[in-house]
């Protein structure tokens, strides 16, 4: 945040006709709701439709749809009794860390992390476990890590797409990672925020692979409906009825009028199919051109629209690095601090979902402002 902040201030006082400031710090898309998204949210208010309150899961027409997202996407027969759509995926969290989670419990994740994975733990009385991860497991857990944890955390988080890094778990590791948390009693949540958005990895859901694991999905990021705060969870049959309670005390519902567009979203494939293609063409400028401008440690950038670069042979001071840059070569990234305390002074996240102009530009950016 304080970096957009800085970005907002330093891209005011540009004047006029000058070089402005590539955005690669934000991490939602660049592009808006899908049309037919909009539209269908635009006739429900001119139809003067009242847009009360909905059932605490959602409405049953938007449930069946994301149900038939699983069987067409992942041929995963997904019941819609077990889908609550939810105040994004950022409400989805609180649920599903309370339903299956007591204070004190340790919940185990790869570091780098999205930030309010620990941070909602935290505030909920959990205690985060980090497992540092690097080039070497393309920063994301295993097997391995998990059975050396002794006594044995109660969760795992995994995220494939992950935020930073953009790396995936292939399926089979998925599985076995599911496999592995089912048997010895630990609660899998997998983060699927980002499924849509990859570049040839094969997506797979936990939700297929193990019957106790919770999957928390959205709207924000493939549907690119980040500010509309629709989201959804697939529960396992244990935690259904606990979830349904939290959520109507805590949330009552989605907003209605999101998920008249949601479920619209639905027909929108070929609109943000385009947002994906353009996504990509982006991600391949940055690895070609990232590189050759001095960045050359950068992580598989598998999906999502994130390049997670080690910096350490440029500086040990993400935070600084990230300022001076932007007052120098008026490029907004986020230090890596933000996702790995501990060991991001030497990282930093570039962001691709902004336009693909600027994506073209940064390199050449990037490779003026090292050499000086």
């Amino acid at each position: 945040m304080d970096v957009i902040a800085a970005a907002n201030a330093r891209a005011a006082a540009i004047p006029p006709g000058q070089p402005g400031i590539l955005r690669m710090e934000v991490g939602q898309p660049g592009t808006g709701a899908p049309r037919g998204a909009a539209e269908a949210a635009a006739r429900a208010l001119r139809d003067g439709h009242p847009m009360g309150y909905t059932e605490a899961f959602g409405l049953p027409s938007l449930r069946a749809r994301i149900a038939a997202r699983y069987a067409g996407h992942y041929g995963a027969a997904v019941p819609m009794e077990r889908i609550a759509v939810t105040v994004g995926a950022s409400g989805a969290f609180p649920l599903a860390f309370l339903a299956a989670f007591d204070a004190g419990d340790r919940v185990a994740m790869a570091a780098p992390y999205y930030p309010p994975y620990a941070n909602i733990l935290t505030a909920l009385g959990m205690v985060p476990l980090l497992l540092p991860c690097d080039a070497s497991t393309r920063f994301q857990p295993t097997v391995a890590m998990l059975e050396a944890l002794d006594p044995r955390p109660a969760g795992l988080i995994v995220a494939s797409p992950c935020n930073p890094a953009g790396t995936m778990l292939a399926p089979e590791e998925l599985r076995n990672i599911a496999c592995w948390c089912h048997a010895n009693g630990v609660r899998l949540i997998s983060d699927e925020i980002y499924h849509g958005l990859s570049y040839g990895t094969e997506e797979a859901t936990a939700a297929a692979l193990s019957p106790s694991a919770i999957v928390v999905n959205s709207f924000s990021k493939y549907f690119s409906m980040t500010g509309w705060r629709v989201g959804w969870t697939v529960l396992p049959e244990d935690l259904v009825r606990p979830v349904e309670r939290l959520a109507q005390n805590m949330f009552i519902s989605a907003p209605h009028v999101a998920q008249v567009a949601a479920e619209a979203a639905f027909d929108c494939i070929e609109e943000l199919e385009a947002n994906r293609a353009t996504y990509r063409r982006s991600r391949d400028l940055l690895l070609a051109g990232l590189p050759e401008a001095g960045f050359d440690r950068i992580a598989a950038a598998d999906g999502a629209f994130y390049i997670w670069a080690d910096v350490g042979h440029l500086t040990n001071d993400s935070p600084d690095f990230c300022r001076r840059m932007l007052d120098e070569a008026g490029i907004a990234a986020t230090p890596g601090v933000d996702f790995d305390p501990e060991r991001g002074t030497r990282f930093l996240r570039f962001s691709y979902c902004g336009p693909e102009a600027d994506m073209a530009e940064a390199p050449a950016r990037l490779r003026r402002w090292l050499r000086g």
